[in-house]
């Protein structure tokens, strides 16, 4: 991979092998598979994506429900590997694929923070160091004792983007969680993604609400049912989106 790029998909695909028809029970499941009476089809989630994403750069992500957003950024975060072809990632990876992913909400946040940190791979000795600046951050100090089922949507995403970002990785993956929270909450996560971004962290943003994507991206992709349509400037790829949901309708 090149010295300047972060990220590289060279022919991925990631497929599934489907039931063809509808089975009630797990039960059922074994016994006609053993009758050898199921069938399957292939789905593809991706197919055939070359993508490659240069350091430094905020790079957009659109498509549909179901188009292979988030199968995309799994494959990058490496919970997910490919059927078929390689994919490439250059550096420290800091995913924010899900609202309050690792969280348990019987736990208080604080027992969050830390837990959170280690799924990220941080010792306690450095959690100690970073406790701190992450409550501020969150704005929680009054909450941050309480369990996790008591927060709302809004300060779960404020408490996992802070912990995320307290430290600046090569590659932050973003997954609509700049939708939720409250509008100065939303200024702190753009101050610090810029920030990031001049220091040289590669962003890669998913995102439904197309004000973000042409205002924060250098460059968009537009997948659609698993298959890349477009790789480009942001006002061309919204565009071409828009078409081909008017298209869809």
């Amino acid at each position: 991979m090149n010295k300047t790029q972060s990220i590289k998909l060279e022919n991925v695909s990631v497929k599934y092998r489907v039931p063809n028809e509808r089975i009630g029970t797990f039960k059922e499941y074994i016994i006609r598979s053993l009758q050898g009476k199921i069938f399957h089809e292939k789905f593809y989630a991706l197919k055939d994506i070359n993508l490659e994403v240069g350091e430094g750069e905020i790079f957009g992500l659109i498509g549909h429900n179901g188009a292979g957003k988030s199968t995309m950024l799994k494959l990058i975060a490496r919970v997910l590997t490919p059927s078929e072809g390689r994919i490439e990632v250059c550096g420290s990876v800091s995913p924010l694929l899900e609202l309050g992913a690792g969280f348990h909400p019987e736990m208080s946040g604080r027992e969050n923070v830390y837990l959170n940190g280690a799924l990220l791979g941080f010792s306690k000795k450095e959690m100690d160091e970073k406790y701190r600046r992450i409550v501020e951050f969150a704005g929680l100090e009054d909450f941050i004792e309480a369990p996790m089922r008591t927060y709302s949507s809004g300060m779960w995403a404020r408490l996992g983007f802070a912990v995320a970002t307290d430290t600046r990785p090569d590659i932050l993956l973003v997954d609509e969680i700049l939708a939720v929270g409250d509008e100065a909450f939303q200024k702190k996560c753009f101050d610090r993604i810029n920030e990031f971004q001049k220091s040289g962290t590669t962003i890669f943003i998913v995102a439904h609400g197309m004000d973000i994507i042409q205002s924060m991206c250098q460059r968009v992709c537009w997948i659609n049912q698993g298959n890349l349509m477009y790789i480009g400037d942001p006002e061309t790829a919204i565009e071409k989106y828009r078409d081909g949901f008017r298209k869809d309708q």
